[in-house]
């Protein structure tokens, strides 16, 4: 997989990008990020890539020339499953969404800032939108290292344990169910005796129940 992240601010990303999966699997070869500072590819000689809004109001908006050179030379030189962009006022990112990402061989991702982009690139160039929550951020940054992330680890071979992925929160539209680990008993505070009888059966059960008891307290919506 090849993801390239198109940035005003790109030595944001040197440390989301090299710690724990994220770095293993771009050293395994699994995935390729490719960060593009967009102030180069302005035409003015500031370099400036923001201008005031047509009809007032405030804030400053990202300009359509920087954005359209940047992406349209990344698709002159291959093809892209879907050119993302990262905005609050989109579709709320969830697992299924990551799943259908994680088997793409090439996306770009486009990081937002001040009030926005020219309306003319979301309207030409984006092929989907993506929020990770009802909350704004300063830019998209944060909300493509997030959307990363949560695509790369779903590669086969990223987690050295697969079948962990597999069972995390949402994957079965559930949330995760109780989770223990040693000493069984600390301060008299004991692990459920059903995790410790070594029956699989019982012990699925137990777990299944959990998770929906869980998600029936806490995300209720998921079960509808």
């Amino acid at each position: 997989m090849r993801i390239d992240i198109i940035s005003i601010f790109p030595d944001f990303f040197e440390g989301p990008f090299s710690h724990s999966i994220l770095k293993r699997a771009q050293e395994k070869k699994l995935v390729e990020i490719h960060i593009h500072d967009l102030r180069p590819y302005s035409t003015n000689k500031q370099k400036s890539v923001d201008d005031y809004q047509y009809g007032g109001g405030s804030g400053m908006v990202m300009n359509i020339q920087p954005i359209d050179d940047c992406i349209s030379k990344l698709k002159e030189e291959r093809e892209y499953d879907e050119i993302i962009y990262l905005t609050p006022d989109s579709p709320t990112l969830n697992q299924n969404t990551c799943n259908n990402l994680s088997i793409s061989k090439n996306l770009i991702m486009l990081c937002g800032h001040y009030k926005g982009i020219d309306q003319r690139i979301r309207d030409q160039f984006i092929t989907m939108e993506v929020s990770i929550g009802d909350y704004v951020l300063t830019g998209g940054e944060l909300a493509s290292a997030v959307l990363t992330d949560s695509i790369v680890r779903l590669i086969p071979g990223a987690i050295s344990d697969e079948t962990s992925a597999l069972s995390d929160s949402f994957q079965d539209e559930l949330l995760s169910h109780p989770i223990y680990t040693r000493p069984s008993d600390y301060k008299g505070w004991k692990v459920p005796e059903v995790l410790l009888s070594g029956n699989p059966i019982l012990i699925e059960k137990w777990r299944e129940e959990k998770a929906i008891e869980k998600t029936k307290n806490t995300r209720p919506d998921l079960l509808q």
